[in-house]
């Protein structure tokens, strides 16, 4: 299956000496030490920190990390058209990015990095248009990633090509479309917004931490009931941190295994299906660009994309 839904144009690639903006737009800074760990990660790449990351830690309302309006402002901060930063970087996740789809969001132009509760900001982008999500580490999650993980990203954010990622093959067949990637339980929450982005013929890839079996079921029967999984190409999932838990059985009986929930929701929408992927809140949070091109081969159990800058991926 392949979709004939245009792509978005995606921004130029990085070269050292780039700027990078520091975005908190969801929840509080707990740790800036785990920030500037990433921070130096960047720098290691020839990146430059347009913004004084110390800012951050007060700057709190509730369990936020500011009032909606100082975390719109993240994205878009005072400076010339000419000066705006080549990279948008996410501090941490949580909750809130969604509250700032209120209110008007201009086009920021340059990349637009993270993952999790970002979800809604990658998703709002593909929505209207633009080019330049990445689903990929947070500036505090940056620094634990291994480094083949770390090099995948400099990789895609400097033009230069990306490998396949590879699975496990749970339907078999082939789909090409634009890859989605997104946290289940942000991405259900936009359905019936007008910030979710075209789901026709999409290679969509989710992943979610600490929602138990019953609630991803109850996510997936959504997006089957108001046909969001039936208009989808293929489909990918990532890790499922502190997701398989018996929570939901009768009693003494267990409940359905995440694996059981997953494979029942999809098997049979004739589309393939993949699990495994290094994507997500575990161990590795393998970065993927949106709005690319993908090829998802359930037979070979491999998701390849096209590079954004530099073309088809291997």
């Amino acid at each position: 299956m392949v979709t004939g839904q245009p792509f978005p144009d995606q921004p130029p690639a990085l070269r050292p000496g780039d700027r990078v903006r520091l975005v908190a737009a969801s929840s509080a800074l707990a740790d800036l030490e785990r920030l500037q760990a990433g921070l130096a990660v960047l720098a290691g790449w020839g990146l430059a920190l347009d913004d004084d990351p110390a800012r951050l830690p007060p700057r709190r309302w509730g369990y936020l990390a500011g009032r909606d309006g100082e975390r719109a402002g993240d994205l878009h901060p005072e400076a010339a058209p000419g000066d705006r930063a080549a990279l948008l970087a996410c501090v941490r996740g949580g909750w809130g990015s969604a509250r700032l789809l209120e209110r008007p969001l201009t086009a920021a132009g340059g990349w637009l990095l993270g993952f999790s509760d970002v979800t809604s900001l990658l998703w709002h982008r593909l929505a209207t248009g633009q080019g330049g999500a990445i689903h990929g580490p947070l500036l505090t999650t940056l620094a634990a990633e291994p480094a083949w993980s770390q090099e995948r990203l400099r990789a895609l954010l400097f033009g230069e090509p990306l490998d396949g990622l590879d699975g496990e093959s749970w339907v078999g067949g082939q789909a090409e479309g634009p890859l989605l990637t997104a946290n289940l339980t942000v991405a259900t929450h936009l359905l019936g917004t007008p910030h979710l982005p075209d789901l026709d013929g999409a290679i969509l890839i989710l992943e979610d931490v600490g929602e138990a079996p019953y609630r991803i079921d109850r996510m997936l029967t959504h997006w089957r009931l108001c046909g969001a999984l039936q208009r989808l190409g293929g489909i990918g999932f990532g890790s499922f941190e502190g997701c398989d838990t018996s929570e939901g059985g009768d009693g003494d009986a267990p409940g359905f295994r995440l694996e059981q929930v997953l494979r029942e929701r999809t098997a049979d929408l004739g589309v393939p299906v993949l699990a495994g992927l290094p994507v997500g809140h575990g161990a590795v949070n393998a970065a993927l660009p949106l709005g690319v091109r993908a090829r998802l081969d359930g037979d070979q159990g491999r998701l390849t994309v096209s590079d954004p800058v530099t073309g088809p991926g291997r």
